[in-house]
């Protein structure tokens, strides 16, 4: 494209890409299989790819640089872009098995770098599915935090097992997650939300975290507004139901 030609997937008023050209169905199967590339395992993932002014060469950051923070269904990176500027010295990625969204993301990424020399370095987007690849991308204890914002409901009793938090998944949380580290959830379905919470309660590796500690937490403050998702549900005056967890060491662990 030329310099005189204009993008019609990039606002003229705002400079980054717009969602209309990049909407997808709302709800994918996770169990389905995709056609996509997964890193063999984390010492494979390329971080030159997802940070490349601060990884300008190919290959894996030291440990004392890796990502800590992952944004599970990312959708069109709201949290992320706002984790981002929060946490300017920390490493995150959204992971998002929607192509067409995916996509979107990394657009808005690039043009928020370009608009603001030195700033969103420290994000990136990679489309996989967390359900079977979380593994693949974070070794123990990697992470000190992971959100899991208004994920599809699956009403369906039959499809419970789609669903991203479960008592199967949360024993590959707790892997990922260094001690201390904290799950986050939200939806404005209350029935996902009572699962999500009674999933967390009975997993003997996390533990709620206070109401003085909620309050205190200033990530907690973006689960319902930094998100398309949780805008919608503030614009129609619904209710949202969070579950924010602390990954610990079983009791039975310890000396």
């Amino acid at each position: 494209m030329s310099k005189n030609e204009v993008n019609p997937t990039i606002s003229k008023s705002t400079g980054l890409p717009r969602k209309r050209f990049y909407r997808a169905r709302a709800h994918s199967n996770p169990l389905s299989d995709s056609h996509f590339p997964v890193s063999i395992s984390p010492s494979h993932v390329d971080y030159s790819l997802h940070y490349p002014q601060l990884f300008p060469s190919a290959g894996q950051a030291d440990s004392s640089k890796r990502i800590q923070f992952a944004d599970v269904g990312c959708g069109f990176g709201g949290l992320l872009i706002s984790l981002s500027t929060l946490f300017p010295e920390t490493l995150m990625i959204g992971m998002e098995l929607r192509d067409k969204v995916t996509e979107y993301v990394k657009e808005r990424i690039s043009s928020l770098r370009v608009a603001n020399p030195g700033q969103y370095q420290n994000v990136s987007v990679v489309r996989t599915n967390s359900m079977k690849y979380i593994p693949n991308y974070f070794g123990k204890g990697q992470l000190s935090k992971m959100f899991f914002l208004f994920p599809d409901p699956h009403f369906k009793e039959k499809n419970h097992r789609r669903r991203v938090i479960s008592p199967f998944l949360l024993d590959e949380y707790a892997y990922v997650l260094e001690v201390g580290g904290i799950i986050y959830t939200i939806t404005d379905v209350e029935e996902l939300g009572d699962w999500m919470k009674s999933c967390l309660e009975n997993h003997p590796m996390f533990e709620a975290l206070t109401k003085k500690e909620l309050e205190a937490d200033p990530v907690v403050k973006l689960l319902s507004s930094a998100t398309e998702e949780g805008q919608k549900v503030a614009r129609n005056g619904g209710q949202t139901f969070q579950a924010v967890f602390r990954r610990i060491v079983p009791s039975d662990q310890t000396s």
